[in-house]
């Protein structure tokens, strides 16, 4: 494999349609990468990765292992709304980073999905398929959240009783947020994908 086409394809445009204003914007992108190239492709990846996470508005990016040896890596790159998605394509950051990527790997596949619909896009099945029903979105993070509440106000309230209501809210929220988005989530996904993702 030795094209550059789609080489530029981390941040260009994208299928799934237009985000609505406000709204939260996921990028995949699939690059399958020639052998013996994993490792120089890799920090190529992890370079684009950092930087697009030093980007306003960035909120968080990824990277996924291909599950098999003919399987292609996975990019995710995670964007507050439209605006700050777009600014980041058109970022000098973004283009330094394509100019010091090499020939030996090629965008196969894409997907831009919006809101809810990214943050079932964190594991390797979500990569693949279509975004499930937006019901059973609800039902997955309800799933997902109730007992990371419970928890948080079993642990953490008692040691947190002493502030305001408002500076407990500031508090707990990150850290029910980031276990949501990185550990109960992505867990519940697997558990529950023959659900989410039907053949």
């Amino acid at each position: 494999m030795t094209t550059t086409e789609g080489l530029n394809g981390i941040g260009a445009g994208a299928g799934g349609g237009r985000a609505a204003a406000g709204e939260e914007v996921t990028l995949f992108v699939a690059r399958r990468v020639d052998p013996g190239f994993e490792e120089a492709f890799e920090g190529w990846a992890r370079g684009i990765l950092a930087a697009a996470a030093d980007h306003p508005g960035n909120l968080g990016t990824g990277l996924l292992r291909p599950a098999g040896s003919e399987d292609p890596w996975h990019l995710l790159l995670h964007f507050r709304d439209a605006a700050a998605f777009a600014d980041w394509q058109a970022s000098p950051a973004r283009a330094a980073c394509f100019a010091r990527a090499d020939v030996h790997h090629v965008e196969v596949a894409r997907r831009e999905l919006h809101g809810m619909e990214g943050w079932f896009a964190t594991t390797s099945v979500g990569a693949r398929r279509n975004p499930p029903a937006r019901w059973k979105m609800m039902v997955a993070s309800t799933v997902a959240i109730a007992p990371l509440t419970v928890t948080a106000n079993l642990v953490l309230t008692p040691h947190l009783s002493g502030l305001p209501v408002v500076a407990r809210t500031l508090l707990m929220a990150p850290v029910i947020s980031a276990l949501m988005t990185y550990l109960a989530l992505p867990a519940v996904t697997r558990l529950l994908r023959r659900w989410l993702f039907p053949s």
